[in-house]
């Protein structure tokens, strides 16, 4: 029992409403072993009064009733669960704390259900709209499919707003997914066979305008992908359904009589499906359901595996076989020691990769350093009897060192000699040392819980990605730079030396991501309290031999995944230079002032301030502009044409002059064109009326008739629409071109 947390609820809440729960709803673990805790959940009864007065709902909770329901959940992360099933009081606690938002909003508005709440009625009612089907918030699969698509469209729509775009792998295949589902509930349930998620994206946009403005501004891309997506999948959708309900039936070749008997559907089929129809397997689990039959998942991953093999053997190198030289064998890695030694080529292979003819050397032994542990391969050369080969790069393959190079020498039995470029090889080095200092600092600055996820070091820069649960704020960089700064003018030696593995652990040695190592390890310390990591890499001698550090760019890269990019040595006080160089230029625009960013603040004020002046003389502007134009219309078949040349200051100027006109005058055709800078700009505002009787849709029309006049493009919403280009020299062609569709 959680004394502690319900002492401290008694202070707050009547004792007949704390109950008592077992350890599976109230002691939080995320597995086996790892942090831990008590938990409170909030529950509330939604039930009617007369309902809440012939029973207490302490009996209800956590026993599934829909109207008796969990809110929020407190985690008190306290503990730390070891191997052996004890517990260890974690040395620093926290509150995990989970809310359901649509949950808690049914709950203040009284509803009983969630999708009853203004979060979802506004989809609902647009649905109903464009099916012409009537939502009745049952548990029939019609109103299933209400709810299924106004909670899909949401998570689709902010994704894509978000920058996550639908694809076949990764965060894009989940939206995929769910996508393919939704439209698969209007298909099949209301009975809907058009494109229609891409409809309901302006009620969303509206709804969340000042929580999610993204979603406005970037409505007409979100618009386009979903409707892409709606589209390709309703081209197979139809003819996936129906050779799924003839596999039911037994029909055609499809049908698996060992599967059947059992109602299953086979791994093949549901891997057909998806392949050939886009199915994915959840939908293909749901439907399976849906008639009381299941999925042989396994079988399913076997053919997914398959495929990938298929995809790798197309994708791979093209390999010749290996031509032998030498039955000897390699005698391995002296670049540890050496930059430069005499060897033999034992073995070599032609390889082609996208038609491009290269070669693969593995020598006797070799100073060249293959790429590991995140550290690129050295580079350099290999003399044969004078004859000059260069190494483009070295890898490992099935522990044998591979030198990759462009040509094989006339004479590739003779003694060769092997030379990595040193500047190269001191440059990667300097950034494999810096790398180490980085991981040390983050774990001083951020907290021991910065664990390494992957890095990449080379003679350019190095990139470390990190596990840390927010953004590094420009303070914290400022203190890790700080840090490192200071250990390289410490000029800690930096001491490489081999033990056993559990030597190195007792040491307080880290071990480097995705890096697999055996019974005697290398260690590379720079001053035992502060790094010490196992790592075959390459080093300098001395912190001392980076000179500086500078982090360029922090960044997230995966969720509790985030990546610094950083320079040391040479690259770093290059990178300085440069800003040195535009800060001094800045300096010098400004004249020399005392405090350069007070007197670029004031700048930015006074340019602000000149737009908003800017902006209302051209709204004044604007009115004379639009009085001008009305005294231009003229009558053509009943509709107002308006088509002008004008002088604006902005394209947004033709666009409020278009709404503008468009308040003004009733059934109404408008285009404006405006030179800006050398480029075209046109607006075109209709009015619905002309837009429905004469079937006319001003997108439509900048992208069918109007975008390679000006050599560009646009587009825009049915009674309004912009474009840019890059031909001025079709303005009056434009103009000419819109009147002749009346």
């Amino acid at each position: 029992v959680d004394e502690e947390a319900m002492n401290e609820w008694k202070k707050v809440i009547a004792a007949d409403r704390i109950l008592l729960g077992n350890k599976k709803d109230n002691f939080w673990e995320m597995g086996d072993t790892g942090p831990c805790g008590p938990c409170t959940e909030i529950h509330v009864d939604c039930r009617p009064d007369k309902e809440r007065a012939a029973q207490n709902g302490a009996g209800l909770v956590n026993n599934d009733h829909p109207q008796v329901i969990e809110i929020w959940n407190n985690v008190f992360i306290q503990y730390n669960r070891s191997k052996d099933g004890s517990l260890e009081l974690l040395p620093a606690r926290h509150v995990d704390t989970g809310m359901g938002f649509e949950r808690l909003v049914r709950v203040l508005q009284g509803k009983s259900s969630n999708y009853d709440t203004d979060v979802f009625t506004g989809t609902i009612a647009e649905t109903e709209s464009i099916t012409g089907k009537k939502y009745v918030a049952g548990d029939d699969k019609q109103s299933i499919a209400f709810r299924v698509i106004a909670d899909h469209i949401r998570a689709i729509a902010f994704t894509i707003a978000d920058g996550q775009l639908p694809s076949n792998t990764g965060a894009g295949y989940v939206i995929r997914r769910i996508l393919r589902r939704a439209v698969r509930y209007y298909y099949s349930y209301l009975d809907h066979k058009q494109p229609m998620l891409y409809k309901l994206l302006p009620v969303l946009a509206k709804q969340f305008t000042d929580v999610f403005p993204e979603l406005l501004s970037q409505s007409d891309f979100v618009t386009k992908v979903v409707k892409e997506e709606e589209d390709a999948f309703l081209r197979t959708l139809d003819k996936g359904i129906g050779i799924f309900e003839n596999y039911l039936k037994g029909e055609g070749e499809e049908a698996d009589k060992q599967y059947r008997s059992e109602k299953t559907i086979s791994g093949r089929f549901a891997f057909k499906l998806n392949d050939t129809y886009g199915f994915p397997l959840d939908l293909t689990e749901l439907m399976a359901r849906e008639n009381d039959w299941s999925v042989d998942k396994e079988g399913f991953k076997e053919e997914m595996l398959k495929q990938k093999d298929r995809s790798r053997a197309a994708s791979s190198l093209d390999t010749e076989d290996w031509q032998v030289l030498s039955q000897n064998a390699p005698t391995g890695f002296v670049g540890y020691e050496t930059l430069s030694a005499e060897t033999k080529v034992l073995k070599y292979r032609k390889i082609k990769s996208k038609g491009e003819e290269s070669y693969q050397l593995v020598l006797q032994s070799t100073p060249f350093y293959a790429e590991s542990g995140g550290q690129v391969g050295d580079t350099g050369l290999l003399y044969f009897d004078g004859e000059e080969v260069e190494v483009t790069g070295t890898k490992k393959e099935n522990e044998l060192t591979v030198h990759f190079t462009k040509k094989i020498p006339v004479n590739i039995t003779s003694v060769v000699r092997a030379i990595v470029d040193s500047a190269c090889r001191k440059k990667i080095a300097v950034h494999h040392s810096a790398t180490h200092l980085l991981h040390a600092a983050l774990r001083t600055v951020l907290g021991t819980h910065v664990a390494q996820k992957g890095s990449l070091v080379n003679n350019e820069h190095l990139r470390f990605d990190f596990s840390h649960f927010a953004k590094v704020t420009a303070e914290e960089i400022r203190s890790i730079e700080i840090l490192v700064n200071e250990k390289i003018r410490e000029n800690i030696p930096v001491v490489i030396t081999e033990m056993s593995k559990e030597e190195a652990l007792k040491l307080g040695a880290m071990a480097l991501f995705g890096e697999k190592y055996g019974d005697t390890v290398r260690v590379v310390v720079m001053d035992e309290k502060y790094s010490v990591e196992l790592c075959g890499g390459t080093h300098v001698g001395a912190t001392g031999e980076l000179g500086y550090f500078k982090i360029k760019h922090e960044a997230a890269v995966a969720a509790g995944v985030r990546r610094i990019e950083a320079l040391s040595g040479a690259a770093a006080e290059k990178y300085i230079d440069a800003h040195l160089a535009e800060l001094s230029l800045i300096n010098e625009q400004l004249k020399h002032p005392k405090e350069a960013g007070k007197a670029i603040e004031s700048l930015l004020a006074e340019n602000a301030a000149m737009k908003k002046k800017l902006e209302n003389l051209e709204n004044r502007m604007l009115v004379g502009v639009r009085n001008e134009l009305m005294q231009k219309d003229e009558i053509i078949n009943g509709v107002t044409f308006i088509g002008e040349i004008i002088e604006v200051g902005n394209p947004d100027s033709l666009k409020k002059l278009c709404t503008d006109l468009k308040n003004n005058i009733h059934d109404h055709l408008v285009v404006l064109v405006s030179n800006i800078g050398g480029k075209p700009y046109v607006a075109i505002g209709i009015s619905e009326t002309v837009a429905t009787a004469r079937q006319l849709d001003a997108g439509k029309i900048i992208k069918e008739h109007l975008a390679s006049i000006i050599k560009g493009g646009g587009g825009g919403q049915k009674t309004l629409a912009t474009a840019g280009g890059t031909d001025v020299s079709g303005l009056a062609e434009v103009i000419a071109k819109v009147k002749s569709l009346l």
